[in-house]
């Protein structure tokens, strides 16, 4: 059989590798595959079966497109969907395309396969890609209601894999996309296998600040980590944060080195609970203040179909812009870095208006 693996033209800084990953199964099975992302018209490939990823809901409308265009091309090709808005929204691809299968959830049997990096090279975008995707865990001990990894993934769980399986010649990075590294059964066999490969290591999801002690903090700095990635959430996990960057920088990863996501605008209507302008504040002082970079995350409905577009009822929307604004004028790379200067501002607004306004006005 001849499979066409699609990436929808949405915008994305990773190539697909759920679709690398089904490159390899499909292989395995004695079947061709090729690549493309977006319309391609131009492929020497008449495919027997279209497979066809997804990413956030609001990228909605490019995987409508790749459905209704490669089925034009191809009516008679079996058409599957599948990834996040795939499994978020099933029913939405269902109920305009009654011709494809959608796939909700992980595709076990490719889980297992190392992704295919060679169907890149067939691909503008990512030719040069030189970075290897890892998860040597899925699943999450937590049940944050603002993330769908509980939903699309279940419980913690070990990938039954060496690291140096998925290794690929002339790579020069590994990144981690676990969603709980830190919670894994195999958490320090998998640290041990990280280390031996010499290559750069990058935790990008974040790891667990409630789960940093004296071994895993240890063990962690004995990593090639440009930068270590954390989440600060809600102004309880305060003790947590400060506890894991004093270990951190005990063992030896300098304060300026470990970024915060921080997420803001979240609201959950089950509960009437959110976080508000002052707390989400507060938490970037606390970020500053320890020599850390603040990222702010803002938050989007699991089902949102447009993006930017919820606001908190503790929100406004002129209160969301000025974080945006403030991001790009007084903050590097869409961060907050601890810089003196922004320390100061901070520490010393009267509050939240004063804390992101500019100067001299941006219009």
């Amino acid at each position: 059989m001849k499979i066409l693996l699609v990436e929808p033209d949405y915008y994305t800084r990773y190539p697909p590798l759920g679709l690398m990953k089904l490159a390899s199964y499909h292989r395995s099975h004695g079947n061709q595959v090729k690549l493309v992302r977006g319309t391609n018209n131009n492929l020497h490939f008449k495919p027997d079966e279209i497979v066809i990823t997804s990413l956030f809901t609001y990228a909605w409308k490019p995987v409508h497109e790749a459905i209704e265009y490669y089925h034009s091309l191809f009516p008679e090709a079996m058409i599957n969907v599948g990834g996040i808005y795939a499994s978020i929204l099933p029913d939405n691809i269902k109920s305009s395309y009654p011709f494809v299968n959608v796939y909700v959830g992980l595709h076990d049997e490719a889980e297992r396969y190392s992704p295919a990096y060679d169907i890149l090279t067939d691909v503008e975008k990512w030719k040069d890609w030189d970075s290897i995707i890892v998860f040597t865990s899925r699943g999450c001990i937590r049940s944050c209601p603002f993330c769908i990894v509980p939903e699309m993934e279940g419980a913690i769980r070990s990938i039954p894999s060496d690291v140096w399986n998925f290794i690929y010649p002339g790579h020069k990075k590994i990144i981690l996309w676990d969603n709980n590294f830190l919670a894994s059964p195999d958490w320090k066999e998998a640290i041990n296998n990280l280390q031996e490969t010499g290559l750069k290591i990058d935790f990008n999801q974040g790891l667990d600040a409630r789960l940093i002690d004296e071994e895993k903090a240890s063990m962690l700095a004995n990593l090639r980590m440009p930068m270590l990635r954390m989440a600060y959430d809600l102004v309880g996990e305060k003790k947590a944060v400060i506890n894991a960057v004093n270990l951190l920088e005990k063992y030896g990863i300098k304060r300026r080195n470990i970024l915060f996501y921080t997420l803001y605008n979240f609201y959950d209507d089950t509960q009437s609970f959110g976080d508000t302008p002052y707390t989400f504040l507060a938490r970037v002082k606390d970020i500053l203040e320890l020599g850390c970079v603040s990222y702010p995350m803002r938050f989007e409905p699991l089902d949102s179909l447009k993006k930017n577009q919820f606001v908190s009822p503790l929100w406004t929307a002129k209160q969301l812009e000025s974080i945006a604004k403030a991001r790009r004028v007084i903050g590097y790379g869409g961060a907050f870095p601890p810089y003196e200067g922004l320390i100061k501002k901070f520490k010393n607004a009267k509050d939240f208006t004063d804390a992101f306004s500019l100067y001299p006005e941006v219009k």
